[in-house]
């Protein structure tokens, strides 16, 4: 079968050129955020960044669509309540609405060392207030 190249060529840029990798890059809209994870109980959880508190849930109210929280190994966790619950430092690249300061949707997200939130001045007191 012989294809004509400028077919071939447009296949390829489909497939290959518009980032078909959705897990890779952020969707429209989306941004990433990193700072302090915090998910001190259920259905509770938000995400401390240099521009503040923005809130991922609220058991019975405000849920981010996409999952958290992100996977934490080892010693990246800080447990502060029964059941895992507790911080960790993460980035998360999310969808917000800036003006209430809510999480609208999570497209993926990642754990981070806690020596990193905790050597970032931006956030400096913040892991007290988490404790």
């Amino acid at each position: 079968m012989n294809l004509h190249p400028r077919i071939v060529a447009v296949a390829a840029m489909l497939l290959f050129g518009l980032g078909i990798d959705s897990a890779a890059a952020p969707r429209s809209g989306g941004e990433q955020r990193c700072g302090w994870f915090d998910n001190p109980s259920p259905g509770n959880a938000s995400l401390h960044d240099k521009e503040g508190e923005w809130t991922i849930a609220v058991q019975g109210g405000h849920q981010a669509k996409g999952d958290w929280p992100p996977k934490y190994r080892q010693g990246q966790w800080q447990r502060t309540n029964a059941g895992g619950h507790g911080y960790g430092c993460a980035c998360l690249t999310v969808r917000v609405d800036a003006e209430e300061k809510n999480v609208l949707e999570i497209f993926s997200s990642r754990a981070q060392p806690l020596s990193v939130c905790r050597k970032d001045r931006a956030l400096a007191g913040v892991e007290e207030s988490l404790r």
